[in-house]
């Protein structure tokens, strides 16, 4: 089946100029780096030629059957590992007996390279290619590195990872045996970023980077797409997303958004943003009434690696992600996270990320404070926990480990 990719125009969001693919890398030219762009189809003309119908019969191409709202102008350079499909299982026991908020789990660790990221460098790697790019860079906490890294091996494109030297070894081990060219930085993800900006700049390489690439929001918002297919249409209330740069609940939020614009949904759910407390940038800009640009910047320490960041580069998607959506922003501590990550485990088999955790920390918290209140909630799982076993060794844990004294011939006879 021949699949043809849509037309588009890139919108900033700061001063709405609108442009042609050609006329922009990858933000508005005219506010630089604070441009974020949307890519904005023609969903008229979409709805008049595709139905959602068609969909189900296409689940071999994982995320690209959503081809016709993605930003591309063929299929030549996508990647072969399948990315997508995953999972959304059916929790509503949860949140215990009597608990009012019926949950579902959109486990993204299943991608192959294990977090929601996949979806994002997937994209990535094949918009690199048709622009001819010979090299791919990205800063990152981890997720989006190892992403690159996988995708970038299974077409053999050369990548560059700048990641700060605290990164989860787990995660380091997947880009080394990757094969990727791997740049660690001092300090937190917002040095990395710059890192990766000025050598993109200087060789011309192309940039992955969220924030600064526009592009990686389409790439991340088939998960919403993925969501709503998988609940048949019927939008959830709630949406719980963990947020460090914001990308993916910008991402999530644009998916939503789309799928309202083809008229194969009636509305957008409440997107709830969750924090860690020490890494917590949007929660206090939502809190404030203070322009975004003035809000301190506080150097990251929360135990979650991979929403570490003093300053979240896709802030202006993020926020309106919540604003638009009437959803709220919600900050978590570190023992809630690390005790949420194991309850998830425990209780269901889905094993996350402290990150990732921090979406259920966060209906944890909203459901005390609305206990009477009927609702369906999806969390979004966005990493494995094999990416950072580090709070499942922890004292604080809630499993046991035996330990076997026997010699080891006595335990073969």
């Amino acid at each position: 089946m021949k699949h043809s990719y849509s037309e588009y125009v890139l919108q900033c969001l700061v001063c709405d100029r609108s442009y042609q693919p050609h006329e922009v890398s990858y933000y508005c030219p005219h506010c630089k780096t604070d441009g974020a762009l949307d890519a904005l189809y023609d969903y008229s003309t979409l709805k008049r030629e595709w139905s959602r119908d068609t969909l189900v019969h296409d689940h071999a191409r994982g995320m690209w059957r959503y081809d016709r709202l993605m930003p591309l102008r063929s299929t030549q350079f996508i990647p072969p590992l399948l990315v997508g499909n995953t999972p959304l299982y059916s929790r509503p026991e949860l949140l215990g007996r009597g608990a009012r908020i019926k949950v579902y789990i959109k486990d993204e660790s299943r991608q192959p390279i294990g977090s929601l990221k996949d979806r994002a460098s997937a994209l990535a790697v094949a918009h690199a290619m048709q622009s001819g790019a010979r090299t791919v860079a990205v800063a990152s906490t981890g997720n989006a590195a190892s992403a690159l890294a996988g995708m970038s091996a299974s077409l053999g494109l050369h990548n560059v990872i700048y990641l700060p030297k605290s990164a989860p070894r787990e995660k380091l081990a997947q880009m080394q045996g990757y094969g990727a060219e791997i740049v660690l930085v001092d300090g937190q993800y917002d040095e990395a970023f710059e890192q990766c900006l000025n050598a993109c700049e200087t060789h011309g390489w192309y940039n992955r980077t969220t924030g600064i690439n526009s592009y990686m929001s389409e790439g991340k918002k088939t998960v919403a797409f993925e969501m709503c297919e998988q609940l048949n249409w019927q939008v959830p209330d709630l949406v719980f997303v963990p947020v460090g740069n914001g990308c993916i609940l910008g991402s999530v939020y644009k998916g939503f958004f789309d799928l309202l614009q083809m008229g194969w949904i009636e509305r957008i759910p409440r997107l709830i943003g969750v924090q860690a407390e020490h890494s917590n940038f949007m929660y206090r800009a939502w809190r404030s009434d203070r322009p975004m640009q003035q809000i301190e910047r506080i150097a990251p320490t929360s135990l979650a690696s991979s929403i570490n960041v003093a300053l979240p580069r896709d802030r202006l998607k993020a926020m309106r992600a919540v604003t638009a959506s009437g959803g709220e922003f919600i900050c978590v501590s570190d023992p809630s996270i690390v005790s949420a990550a194991s309850r998830l485990a425990a209780s269901t088999g889905v094993f996350p990320e402290a990150g990732a955790a921090s979406a259920f920390a966060g209906l944890l918290k909203y459901a005390e404070a609305h206990p009477d209140t009927p609702q369906t909630a999806v969390i979004l799982i966005t990493g494995s926990g094999l990416k950072d076993t580090s709070i499942f060794l922890s004292n604080s844990t809630r499993g046991q480990t035996r330990v076997q004294s026997q010699p080891l011939a006595d335990l073969l006879t």
